[in-house]
């Protein structure tokens, strides 16, 4: 059997996407990494340097994947904030992994500085004057329901289930998202 390169890059993609969302930068093994991907550990440091290098092509690929599925225009801010608050609920693994991001490494990578440089460009035809804080604004409201305090959740009586939960919050951050794109035109 011939050997794969694609297929080995891409093993080692899904396990370290694995590792690093439940472990992190820093608690993450390139050992479990390895052994979950069937590969030797080397081969790590042969595709991507470092377990550093590999961590960034997992949140530039992560990146990719969000962009790909829910693409942000500018005729359509607040569905943009709805699509990607139903991508973050369906994938809680993104949410983790950007946390763990932001708690280990401050930096912003050239592809991630690309990537809200081209979401900027995208959105400065309806945003007016402050595309970046209506940006900041539609983003952080669309996070808003992953990052919160599971105590603060289970506070809202009225709701019978996580889902009933996440449909009010999504009606609301719908409404929440218009209204912040008008006032800030």
């Amino acid at each position: 059997m011939a050997y794969d390169s694609g297929k080995t890059r891409e093993k080692l993609l899904d396990a370290a996407s694995a590792e690093f969302t439940e472990h992190g930068l820093s608690g993450a093994r390139v050992d479990r990494i390895a052994v979950a991907a069937g590969v030797n550990k080397q081969a790590i440091y042969a595709y991507f340097g470092s377990k550093e290098a590999l961590f960034d092509a997992v949140l530039d690929l992560s990146l990719a994947h969000l962009t790909a599925t829910i693409p942000i225009t500018s005729y359509d801010l607040p569905g943009y904030a709805v699509a990607l608050f139903d991508y973050l609920c369906a994938h809680p693994e993104y949410e983790r992994l950007t946390m763990w991001k932001r708690l280990e490494r401050a930096d912003a990578s050239p592809e991630e500085v690309e990537h809200y440089r081209r979401k900027l460009a995208q959105i400065a035809p309806a945003a007016g004057h402050a595309p970046i804080d209506v940006l900041l604004l539609i983003l952080g409201m669309a996070h808003a329901w992953g990052n919160s305090a599971p105590a603060l959740r289970a506070l809202d009586g009225d709701a019978v289930s996580v889902s009933d939960q996440q449909a009010r919050y999504r009606a609301a951050l719908q409404k929440a998202a218009r209204a912040a794109v008008e006032a800030l035109r």
